[in-house]
């Protein structure tokens, strides 16, 4: 493949690989929460990250990891403390974040909206050598978080209380999700963008499930689409001349259509295949359900 050849193609397929590791790595925990959204609302905050490096003369990178950290700190806090109130708060932090994003570059003397827009959309020419250190290092983090510690995170994720009452740290590992979905943020930004970086932690676990139940499955999965969509997409972008990021998503979306359409046969013959299984005279209403592990699920 004459891509390799290129040195910028090499760094941007790097950066997608540990994309496509991490999104849906940390993603997989925001679905069980139902926090579907949250990586589309650090992305805004991420903005004023990226406008104050370029106005600091700093590494964006870095500038937005740091920031994005804050957020999603303090969107833990709105949540824990913001009762009726905080879904305002959370607006006026997005929003404002999009505000100071743009306005803290445009007052950079080498700031421009196009230099904003590679970091909203993605771009592949774009990724630097210090980019793909600063990538390997926020990526080796999420990975060390969420396989580390995955039935900690699981636990917490499906009951909070139940977590409680076990003896887990909750607040604390609440609080350790939200930070890693915003260092994911940060990796993800240089090549899918931050505007369409939720959709790569979200479809493709939404995919996954369309074939598991099990969380370990579901993980793996999710993980396997990451990197695959991440790949093509930056192919394509690469021989079609299209954005990598839309080119990343719309390949992820595709990637849930045709796996919901296969799952729709297995899910008719699992069914099938657990009736007939059944014995007679023992009512299904009337069947002892499998019993689960501390962690919910035994695959964990």
């Amino acid at each position: 493949m004459d891509l390799l050849n290129y040195a910028f193609m090499q760094r941007a397929l790097l950066a997608a690989v540990l994309v496509g590791i991490t999104a849906p790595a940390i993603g997989i925990y925001l679905v069980q929460r139902r926090q579907a959204l949250m990586g589309d609302g650090i992305g805004h905050v991420a903005m004023t990250g990226v406008g104050l490096g370029f106005l600091l003369n700093a590494s964006p990178v870095w500038m937005a990891t740091l920031v994005s950290v804050l957020g999603a700190v303090l969107m833990e806090l709105i949540r824990w403390y913001g009762r009726t109130r905080g879904d305002i708060a959370l607006a006026m932090l997005f929003y404002g974040g999009m505000a100071g994003g743009v306005m803290f570059i445009n007052l950079a003397p080498t700031g421009s909206n196009a230099n904003l827009t590679s970091y909203l959309f993605g771009s592949l020419s774009t990724v630097s050598e210090s980019d793909v250190t600063a990538i390997c290092l926020l990526a080796g983090f999420v990975v060390l978080v969420t396989v580390g510690l995955r039935r900690q995170l699981f636990a917490v994720s499906q009951d909070e209380e139940f977590a409680r009452v076990t003896g887990l740290p909750v607040r604390a590992l609440n609080l350790l999700t939200a930070v890693t979905a915003a260092v994911t943020v940060t990796v993800a930004m240089r090549v899918v963008g931050l505007l369409l970086v939720s959709a790569l932690m979200v479809v493709p676990v939404a995919a996954a499930q369309q074939l598991s139940r099990s969380f370990a499955a579901t993980f793996a999965i999710a993980v396997a689409i990451g990197v695959t969509v991440t790949i093509g997409g930056t192919v394509t972008s690469y021989y079609q001349d299209v954005p990598p990021g839309a080119t990343i998503v719309l390949l992820t979306i595709a990637a849930f259509v045709a796996l919901t359409v296969l799952a729709a046969p297995l899910a008719r013959r699992r069914a099938r295949a657990a009736a007939a299984a059944q014995p007679a005279g023992d009512p299904a209403e009337c069947a002892i359900p499998a019993t689960r592990s501390a962690a919910g699920e035994v695959g964990v």
